[in-house]
């Protein structure tokens, strides 16, 4: 994966469409993009499988209802019951429904029924953000792209060292908020800031994300030793 985002005179831009005149195709740019102008939904986020909540779960009512039926079978076939249900059926039957061990009980099955339909309403895969569809594509919905936060954290951090007077910089990628941290060791603050953001906001740009993140840009120059 390259990280070079420079652009020279003519990257990018896209030839006019057949039944353009000329004029219409040299018109002025707007500074947005074809892909910006065109109108699109809200992004959808990838929604994990859940692969490991799912058989443990699975795992889990298989074997207690497996236990059940057979003591049920047993129990039908003139063998006494396992010693475990009838004691759990007279706890049942006598403990009151203020007793501690019912509430904490009731509490253990309320916070894994919660956790279990949690799992099930939110999409998870939150280090992938979803990325814009090209023009022209709205007929292939199950054709989708992403970016992994930690790619697009290094792709910046390296767009941030080439900007003049940028010593280090650390670049924290979030679903909704991009914080640029750098130390300058020469040339003004304000100037770096500038340059710094210009740069950064190209970059976020040119990722072509369904939902572009916020930029916050903090410098400072290193404390002397």
């Amino acid at each position: 994966m390259s990280t070079h985002t420079g652009r020279r005179p003519g990257d990018g831009d896209l030839p006019p469409e057949p039944g353009r005149t000329a004029s219409s195709a040299s018109a002025p740019d707007t500074g947005t993009t074809p892909a910006e102008r065109e109108p699109v939904g809200s992004p959808r986020r990838f929604w994990s499988a859940r692969r490991v909540p799912a058989v443990i779960v699975a795992l889990l009512s298989l074997a207690a209802v497996g236990l059940l039926l057979y003591d049920v079978v047993s129990v039908r076939a003139g063998r006494p019951a396992m010693g475990w249900r009838r004691r759990l059926a007279d706890e049942l039957a006598t403990r009151p429904l203020d007793d501690v061990w019912i509430i904490v009980g009731a509490a253990v099955a309320l916070v894994l029924g919660l956790c279990l339909v949690v799992l099930a309403v939110t999409p998870g895969l939150r280090s992938l953000l979803p990325m814009r569809r090209p023009p022209g594509s709205r007929g292939t919905s199950e054709v989708r792209a992403g970016l992994d936060r930690r790619a697009v954290a290094l792709l910046l951090r390296d767009r941030a060292m080439r900007v003049s007077g940028v010593e280090s910089a650390r670049v924290d990628v979030g679903r909704r908020k991009i914080k640029a941290r750098a130390q300058v060791h020469f040339r003004d603050l304000d100037e770096v800031r500038a340059d710094l953001d210009t740069a950064l906001s190209e970059a976020v740009a040119s990722l072509g994300l369904a939902r572009r993140p916020s930029l916050t840009v903090h410098v400072r120059r290193p404390k002397k030793g």
